[in-house]
């Protein structure tokens, strides 16, 4: 593999009492899909959320190990938070946009970020737009509000909203749980496109969707990563009995 473009290191994860990340260690690979299997609980959405430090919003949150991004220790407190959260961006399971317009909710985070000012500000809309395939139906509606679009409409505004603050890394959890099947379809369609210019981590419960448009799958059961590998090889010869029983259906 390439020079991994985020390395886990020994990370360990407790909300008070409870230990929902037990001493991970993986390797991600750059302009790659990576997938986050497992059952409700075992700990997919919280590793996701260490990769742009967004568990320390938790008071009792406490997270020990490392995590680079290209070589470099983003768990240190000495990161500021603004500018890994712009590095590192977030897509969720429920479309979040903005309660502002189309152009704005996209505007916003460049202006935020100081990244371009007056006519360029429409030229990343634009580009944006275009990359999530939104800017032919929604060039004559930019004025219009954000929350009038269709939830697949909303997601892929979400994501376009990421884009236009030039992110290297996008965690998507569950981006299609609230889809239904055609959107759904739409929005992996998406994922196969942006795999070309950026390091993808999606979590997953659907099972058939992780092996549609993952390169890399890791397999989490309470709190521990059982398997980590191709997605090829994760689906068709599991070398842990643990992962051949849940991708069978057999518990989860």
């Amino acid at each position: 593999m390439s020079q991994p473009k985020l390395q886990v290191e020994h990370l360990n994860l407790s909300y008070g009492p409870f230990h929902a990340l037990n001493d991970i260690t993986m390797a991600i690979a750059p302009r790659q899909v990576t997938a986050m299997i497992g059952p409700s609980g075992c700990g997919k959405s919280s590793l996701l959320r260490c990769f742009n430090r967004m568990n320390e919003l938790i008071e009792q949150a406490r997270m020990t190990g490392r995590i680079l991004l290209d070589g470099e220790d983003i768990t240190q407190t000495a990161t500021p938070l603004v500018t890994l959260r712009k590095r590192i961006g977030m897509v969720f399971q429920r479309p979040n946009p903005f309660p502002l317009s189309i152009f704005e909710n996209l505007a916003f985070g460049v202006r935020i970020h100081e990244l371009a000012a007056g006519r360029a500000i429409p030229q990343i809309v634009e580009h944006s737009l275009q990359a999530v395939g939104l800017w032919d139906p929604l060039k004559d509606r930019l004025r219009r509000s954000a929350l009038r679009l269709s939830l697949e409409q909303q997601q892929r505004l979400c994501i376009a909203r990421l884009l236009a603050v030039q992110p290297e890394v996008l965690l998507m959890d569950e981006p299609c749980s609230a889809l239904d099947p055609i959107a759904t379809a739409k929005v992996e369609e998406l994922i196969h496109q942006l795999k070309r210019e950026y390091t993808i981590v999606i979590v997953t419960h659907n099972m058939q969707q992780a092996a549609r448009v993952s390169d890399a799958t890791g397999f989490l059961l309470l709190g521990e990563l059982i398997e980590f590998d191709a997605t090829e090889r994760i689906f068709t010869a599991p070398r842990d009995p643990r992962t051949e029983a849940y991708i069978t259906g057999r518990f989860g």
